[in-house]
């Protein structure tokens, strides 16, 4: 590590720098730490939601304005370009002055440790992301520790695989799309630390909508779907066939978009200290913030042991000013989210644009130890705000007290997305290259439903979407809340099917009706789908149907389209991560890892290049001793 990477190096630098410049200020994570240790309010930060004149906003040094627009003109593309491993801080706006000592030798990275480890260790961290009892370092941002790691209170939510269903008894399907991909992202990360993810930390869906399948897309944004159906035989089930149901969403043009009402929610507890936690936050969003314009308004708040506002609306141009103020974030004190959860929507409520898209945007570890810790409180607060029109996204971080359930509950309830950023790779995928999908929304509550044909399917299963179940009567309610749908987003669904006349999973009725005994009108069609969803603003749904018939059919798995194939190899590596009871013991890893690279296809950002790895990565844990996860 060189002395300008060092992070310690970066922290006194600025406080000499600003000190020298005779700017009398603490960093606002500081102050909140300070309150917590000394017990003693502060004003504007004491507990309370601070007024428009308790804040202001955070300023660069004034004599280097020039030289801090220069820098992020210069490093913007050092601060987009993936790393391994990882991020440091991007390097200080001058030079200081005096020199520092000699920086501390560089912490080992995680995966490191794990290739030190023995390989009976890795088998025991799959249900906690590392191992309890290994002897290792403990890496917290700027300072290693020896000692043993604490054991991890990583929470997801529990949810039963869904059951196969007879169509003549349930021919009905009914759930609230999604386009959340965080379940993806958060199993790369056990992987690439040599473990296999706990299986409730494995949704389906969300590893199917974290890939491009460059399905066509909508050329109106008042019709702003479009559909693809495919029908293949399936590759993990023999006599079996699986719907591949694809929407494409319409892409805003950038000069046509929404101004953007955007409130920074920034979690600054002492869990967020690590690299891979608030710094990473920090660049994530450095990227994000030259894709803002003049009509767009940026706030900041953050929270610990109190929260504050560190930026009053700023308008979105103003580069300088939103990089300064996550500059001047630092790491300290306990985790109050739920009141840094009100005062971000206060703020956001008040400098509503009726005109825009207003949008609170959390970055934490999920740690919500402090202040409001009724989870039904909180789904309740955020699901009160979404009726106001206010949307939340969630960003996850870090590893070992990441709340999954947690986020997923908020995001769900507050009309919005989550996401886990591991690396700059995929800050960059979440916060540049898909920016237009992450922040402006073309479609809310999106609801599917398929109704199955009993002439031609005896029985299905949804792959995935177990947490987001619908009632059947719930498609047509449009006061039930759904999916939001941002611009340019895709959205995947595979059912399985047995074709009547194939053997099925259960025996049939001795005194029902056989499936197919009694004739279709429509007997070409296996099913029907219908979609719902709400133009932004609108309260009434609009429906979309679509029939799936026998000219859907492939006529082999090797003559589906390139795009089926590699939706199935990822299906197929998520239900052997969750141990789904349904996929074949005849279909491993090796058999996903050869579908893929069948169909790998395009690959503009590497990212089935990388699916690939992980899944051969996955087939070497597999096998070592111990590895099957209890």
């Amino acid at each position: 590590m060189t002395l300008k990477s060092n992070p310690l190096y970066h922290r006194l630098s600025r406080q000499t720098y600003l000190g020298r410049q005779v700017v009398a200020m603490l960093s606002i994570s500081a102050l909140l730490a300070g309150c917590v240790a000394n017990a003693a309010p502060v004003a504007g930060l004491g507990g309370r939601a601070p007024s428009p004149s308790d804040v202001t906003n955070y300023q660069c040094p004034q004599t280097d304005r020039e030289g801090a627009d220069r820098y992020h003109r210069q490093n913007r593309r050092h601060l987009a370009m993936p790393t391994s491993g990882y991020p440091t801080p991007p390097p200080p706006l001058a030079p200081p002055s005096p020199p520092p000592p000699p920086p501390p030798p560089p912490p080992p990275s995680l995966a490191a440790l794990a290739e030190v480890a023995p390989a009976t260790s890795r088998a025991a961290q799959s249900k906690i992301g590392l191992s309890a009892t290994m002897p290792s370092v403990v890496v917290t941002g700027t300072r290693v520790a020896g000692g043993q790691m604490e054991r991890s209170t990583e929470r997801y939510p529990a949810a039963a695989i869904n059951p196969v269903k007879q169509t003549a008894e349930s021919p009905v399907s009914t759930f609230a799309m999604e386009v959340d991909t965080a379940s993806y992202a958060n199993a790369r990360r056990f992987v690439r630390d040599g473990s296999l993810p706990p299986a409730d930390a494995v949704r389906v869906e969300e590893f199917l909508n974290y890939f491009d399948y460059g399905y066509a897309k909508p050329q109106d944004k008042s019709a702003p779907f479009a559909t693809q159906v495919v029908v293949t035989p399936s590759p993990w089930a023999e006599s079996k066939q699986i719907v591949h149901i694809g929407l494409s969403g319409y892409d805003i043009p950038r000069r046509e978009r929404p101004p953007l009402n955007l409130t920074l929610l920034m979690d600054v507890s002492g869990s967020m200290m690590p690299e891979d936690r608030l710094p990473l936050a920090k660049r994530a969003l450095a990227l994000m913030a030259p894709n803002l314009n003049q009509r767009d308004r940026v706030s900041m708040v953050v929270y610990a042991g109190a929260a504050g506002v560190v930026l009053n609306p700023t308008p979105g141009n103003q580069t300088r000013d939103i990089v300064c103020a996550l500059e001047a974030l630092e790491a300290g004190g306990s985790t109050a989210g739920g009141e840094g959860i009100r005062l971000a929507y206060d703020l956001a409520a008040r400098n509503f644009n009726p005109r825009g898209v207003n949008r609170v945007i959390l970055m934490t570890d999920g740690d919500f130890n402090v202040g409001i810790t009724d989870p039904r409180a909180l789904k309740n607060y955020v699901a009160d705000q979404r009726k106001k029109g206010i949307y939340l996204s969630i960003f996850g971080f870090g590893r070992g007290n990441y709340n999954d359930e947690m986020m997923q509950s908020l995001a769900q309830n507050g009309n919005g997305t989550a996401a886990y950023i591991d690396t700059m790779q995929e800050a960059r995928k979440v916060f540049d290259n898909q920016i237009q999908g992450t922040l402006f929304p073309i479609a809310d509550d999106v609801k599917a439903q398929v109704e199955f044909n009993p002439a031609r399917v005896k029985e299905w299963r949804l792959i995935g979407y177990e947490t987001r179940a619908l009632n059947r009567e719930d498609f047509n309610n449009d006061a039930v809340d759904a999916g939001e749908i941002g611009a340019g987003h895709q959205v995947t669904a595979l059912y399985e099917i047995t074709p009547v006349g194939a053997p099925g999973s259960v025996d049939p009725l001795r005194y029902g009706a056989a499936p197919g005994s009694e004739a279709t009108t429509k007997s070409d069609e296996l099913g029907l789908l219908r979609l719902r969803y709400k133009l932004p603003g609108e309260d009434k749904s609009r429906l979309i149907e679509r029939p799936i018939t026998v000219k859907d059919e492939a006529t082999s798995l090797a003559a589906a389209p390139e795009s089926t194939r590699f939706a199935l190899s990822v299906a197929g590596y998520a239900q052997l991560l969750r141990q789904d009871p349904w996929i074949g013991s005849g279909f491993g890893f090796a058999d996903v890892a050869r579908l893929a690279r069948s169909a790998k296809g395009e690959d503009a950002f590497g990212l089935r290049a990388e699916f690939i790895e992980l899944v051969d990565r996955a087939q070497g844990l597999e096998r070592l001793p111990g590895s099957n996860r209890e």
